[in-house]
């Protein structure tokens, strides 16, 4: 039984998506009030343009800072790069910034009818949360890791 389900199957069909013009606080209360991790971004029109992450909040604000690059300075000018770095996370704190300057625009979509197996060795090969499942090019659910825990607490014992 479980070796024939498919992606319609195991989806989500409901997506809570947000408009890409939401600020990044307004996205951060919307995961937080519906208790996930992630959400579709959609356009003035409705279509889904990108996904928006918890981790995309998170890589925007630390903004890939390596600290090895700071090794090799005195402390003083360590202090300094910090104390700019401050100044500088202040400033982008007052800018405006939209979901869609954080949003990954790319979307990792399968077809309705693509087996769960495929879908769980996508999901690893890509390393990603959720994929979208599409309908004749329409999207019609999300997959996440959450469905997948869900298929796999259901499962016999002694599988």
């Amino acid at each position: 039984m479980y070796m024939s389900l498919s992606a319609k199957d195991i989806m989500t069909p409901h997506i809570k998506s947000v408009p890409e013009n939401w600020t990044l606080q307004r996205f951060a209360a919307f995961l937080s009030e519906n208790q996930i991790t992630g959400s579709p971004v959609v356009d003035g029109e409705g279509v889904i343009v990108g996904i928006a992450t918890l981790f995309d909040i998170a890589d925007f604000h630390l903004n890939h800072v390596d600290a090895r690059a700071e090794t090799h300075l005195t402390q003083e000018d360590q202090q300094q790069v910090r104390q700019l770095r401050q100044m500088i996370f202040e400033g982008m704190a007052s800018m405006p910034v939209e979901v869609r300057d954080i949003m990954t625009p790319q979307l990792l979509a399968v077809d309705e009818e693509t087996p769960v197996k495929v879908v769980a060795e996508m999901m690893m090969k890509e390393h990603v949360h959720r994929v979208f499942v599409k309908r004749n090019d329409a999207i019609v659910g999300i997959i996440t890791t959450y469905d997948m825990l869900q298929l796999i607490a259901k499962l016999p014992d002694e599988i």
